[in-house]
């Protein structure tokens, strides 16, 4: 799916979905009954420019708005159903609360993939993978400045002492993808460690936030990241920007500027594979 959207719709951009109705404009402001129309005319007016949707699920959840973004899941399969899906949830426990939450995510939402922290090891990702077509990406190097504490420090007891967000890229890439199903989480804030993360990696997805409002930088992410061979990218990457697309305009016609940034965004990016 990722290799046909991006074909498709000449993208690498991810469209973020993180509505916050005190942002809205000003017909929809601190409507949380609107959430579903914002997102909606969002999706709409986006859905040729992106590789992929990233629904962020607190942000439905926190405004008892779960139900809107079921209707919402369906919106997107109904109007863009060649573009994944990805609910940003990261989501991380085991066993039978795993299982409950991949029928969550899969079953109840109908995502294509889903976001865990993968701290608990695979038996806490092993229940989303029994999902056949179904995709997971493990938080790797997140753009956050905390991921320092835990994702920078080195495991001891591990042969060549990696830091852990290494080990985690060795994990997906090899042992832990029995069927293919994995991606992995790299922010934009850390071109260096995107790159370092693609080494380890060559194949899997990565989806990368943090450009736009978090201050990625769009082309320094796309060069560590892309690598193409044949012509044919030969592990996606999926750039996402969120609030920069969202909030492009605080009036009615959200929307279109929406449209605006996300078509200067993908430009951007498809200009940085040269």
């Amino acid at each position: 799916m990722l290799r046909g959207a991006e074909r498709l719709n000449r993208s690498l951009l991810c469209v973020g979905l993180d509505p916050d109705p005190s942002r809205f404009p000003a017909r929809l402001k601190d409507d949380a009954s609107r959430i579903y129309d914002f997102c909606a005319a969002i999706v709409e007016a986006t859905a040729d420019t992106a590789i992929a949707f990233k629904p962020q699920i607190a942000y439905f959840a926190a405004h008892r708005a779960e139900d809107q973004l079921e209707r919402l899941m369906a919106h997107m399969r109904a109007i863009a159903p060649q573009v994944p899906v990805i609910l940003d949830a990261k989501r991380g426990d085991i066993g039978s609360t795993a299982e409950q939450y991949a029928i969550e995510a899969f079953e109840r939402y109908g995502a294509d993939a889903v976001t865990l922290s993968p701290f608990m090891g695979f038996d806490s990702v092993q229940p989303y993978l029994k999902h056949h077509g179904k995709g997971a990406f493990l938080l790797c190097r997140t753009s956050n400045p905390g991921g320092d504490d835990l994702q920078n420090q080195r495991l001891a007891s591990v042969e060549g002492q990696p830091l852990l967000y290494e080990h985690v890229a060795r994990l997906a890439q090899g042992p832990w993808n029995l069927n293919g199903q994995l991606g992995l989480v790299v922010g934009a804030t850390y071109p260096a460690e995107i790159e370092r993360v693609r080494e380890l990696a060559p194949t899997l997805p990565l989806l990368i936030p943090g450009v736009g409002a978090q201050g990625g930088d769009a082309v320094a992410t796309v060069r560590a990241g892309l690598r193409v061979q044949g012509g044919e990218t030969t592990g996606a990457i999926i750039v996402n920007s969120s609030r920069a697309i969202l909030y492009a305009s605080a009036g009615d016609d959200f929307a279109e500027a929406a449209r605006r940034e996300a078509l200067r965004t993908r430009e951007l990016l498809e200009a940085a594979k040269g």
